[in-house]
């Protein structure tokens, strides 16, 4: 399967000015792609102005993603701000070409900068199938939570799509790896670059590592900038049939 990692400098808190960017970048992508994967609140940036900045599920930006994916013929993911029955989420959609699409609505809100106080948290997690890989998406701080992104032989690719800043660097690096190695699945991370408009500098270091926690693609950090990568199902799985560690894991059970 193919995918391409999108890493942005978001423009803040301007969806109309950050499509017309992305759509200049989905132009750079030489080759057809299977999915293309944007960053967390990709439209407006980590912006706690939910009120103001929400669309609805038929809003401009789902009409945008929509018609992309048709264009392209692609999948596309990425996370923005949508209001539903009063609440609002930080929603990871997921669009596929045809215009059907799965959702996630963010669980783990960043209380630290008051996400809490500003969006409503999930409690249902996504599982999408592309090309026979079954795919995990979720969202920034989830990546904190290893008993929420468990692979429970339900996934083989687990994506996190963020706004993650550059003092929590050493942090997000490790994590990735972790997570990658814990779940024997391939493993990407998603983020932005640039300032956001309260002043915190993100460094990006969106990347995709293997089953094992090593790096296979990278974008430069601290640039904005696209990487096109091409996983194998089946080297994943003689992988996960030489070394079966999933066998012998922990039985969980999570609280609605």
């Amino acid at each position: 399967m193919i995918l391409t990692l999108i890493q942005p400098d978001i423009i803040w808190e301007n969806p109309s000015a950050n499509m017309e960017a992305y759509t200049r970048m989905f132009n750079r992508i030489e080759n057809q792609v299977d999915v293309i994967l944007l960053p967390e609140l990709f439209s407006t940036g980590f912006t706690m102005q939910s009120r103001d900045l929400a669309e609805p599920m038929e809003g401009t930006t789902m009409k945008w993603m929509s018609a992309q994916a048709s264009h392209l013929r692609c999948d596309l993911a990425g996370s923005l701000i949508i209001m539903e029955n009063g609440n609002y989420y930080n929603r990871l959609i997921w669009m596929r070409q045809d215009g059907s699409y799965g959702y996630y609505d963010k669980r783990h809100l960043f209380r630290m900068s008051g996400e809490n106080e500003h969006y409503s948290h999930g409690s249902k997690p996504l599982i999408v199938e592309v090309k026979g890989f079954r795919i995990k998406p979720l969202v920034c701080y989830d990546l904190r939570f290893p008993v929420w992104s468990r692979n429970r032989q339900d996934y083989d690719i687990l994506i996190y799509l963020a706004n993650w800043p550059a003092p929590r660097r050493d942090v997000w690096l490790a994590l990735l790896k972790a997570r990658a190695i814990e779940n024997q699945a391939y493993l990407i991370g998603v983020n932005r670059v640039g300032k956001d408009g309260i002043g915190i500098e993100y460094l990006g270091d969106t990347m995709a590592l293997d089953a094992k926690g090593q790096i296979i693609a990278s974008i430069e950090p601290g640039k904005p900038g696209l990487q096109t990568i091409n996983l194998s199902l089946e080297k994943l799985k003689a992988f996960r049939k030489k070394f079966p560690v999933w066998k012998d894991a922990d039985l969980f059970t999570l609280p609605d």
